[in-house]
């Protein structure tokens, strides 16, 4: 399998917006941001005193659903998520980045003699058809987020004493399609490096040859904004790749988070929350991009030149 890929895995809130994706659908309702997370952190706690554990990344889900079947969330459905992702505030230089760095790859002509590239990737525990309504959209190959079903499909089964009679219901998020937490970031990651994600019929348990995974991990570099993370950057470091940590220009408890983990080798390099060309995170990230792909080509090179037996000479006495 080619394995001539940079990926770069991006976590989304408090990464690349400033603050978390919901807040744009409390504004519409006017929710107070706040109270919701407060009530949602709350729930784990009352949920526990009745025997119920809780996934605690995740409980905010069930907590949209139940707000959507309150009222309070009236009429919520995917194509509205997908509106609220016009409204996000991105932290300076997005979307450019993306561009700027595929382009480091895309012009230099060596790269491009093994058709080198760099592929971009979400994975996050907020809301996968809110990030697909952002302008980041288009320049990400992959996103694992948190999904919504809104008209559940109907069980056939029944007994024969009682049938029950389903009514229609409208057009508004009623289940939970698919959830990550924390924990399952690093399943993605593993789904990115075998190509699970590209190819269906591939198994993320199954077991691969290492020259047969789509994108080595050491070709990999996470971005992300601190301790919640700790899991998917422990992968990536451990197995070659690179992590990189951001905090908002300013807030001294966020700084303090990232530089605990770099004292913790659990990433490479932070700094502040600024994508533009020019600032540490630009030159950073631009900077491993290089050498990964110098990497790779080298491979490439390597690759050729054992493959080409020496040529025959002439027998001298």
């Amino acid at each position: 399998m080619n394995q001539n890929i940079v990926a770069i895995i991006w976590d989304f809130d408090k990464t690349l917006v400033d603050g978390y994706m919901q807040k744009p659908i409390f504004e519409e309702y006017g929710i107070n941001e706040s109270d919701f997370w407060k009530e949602v952190n709350s729930l784990p706690g009352i949920y526990e005193k009745q025997r119920i554990k809780v996934n605690k990344d995740t409980i905010y889900l069930n907590h949209f659903i139940t707000c959507v079947n309150q009222g309070i969330f009236k009429g919520l459905n995917n194509n509205k998520l997908r509106e609220f992702g016009q409204k996000l505030n991105f932290y300076p230089g997005i979307p450019d980045i993306f561009i700027k760095l595929s382009k480091i790859i895309e012009d230099n002509e060596h790269f491009q003699e093994f058709n080198i590239q760099l592929e971009h990737y979400i994975v996050s525990t907020g809301l996968t058809e809110v990030i697909k309504g952002s302008v980041i959209n288009e320049h990400i190959k992959s996103i694992w987020g948190c999904e919504f079903i809104e008209a559940p499909i109907k069980s056939s089964l029944h007994i024969k004493e009682y049938k029950s009679e389903c009514k229609e219901t409208e057009n508004i998020i009623s289940q939970i399609a698919f959830s990550i937490d924390n924990t399952s970031k690093t399943r993605a990651i593993f789904e990115i490096n075998k190509g699970a994600n590209i190819y269906p019929e591939i198994d993320v348990n199954s077991k691969m040859k290492f020259e047969d995974r789509r994108v080595p991990i050491e070709q990999m570099i996470y971005v992300a904004d601190g301790p919640s993370d700790v899991p998917a950057f422990s992968v990536i470091k451990k197995n070659g790749g690179k992590t990189f940590a951001i905090y908002p220009k300013g807030d001294k408890k966020a700084f303090k988070q990232v530089n605990k983990l770099i004292s913790d080798s659990r990433i490479d390099m932070f700094a502040e929350a600024d994508y533009n060309e020019g600032t540490t995170t630009y030159m950073w990230l631009a900077e491993q991009v290089a050498s990964i792909a110098e990497m790779i080509y080298g491979k490439n090179k390597e690759a050729i030149s054992r493959s080409v037996s020496k040529a025959p000479s002439h027998i001298t006495d």
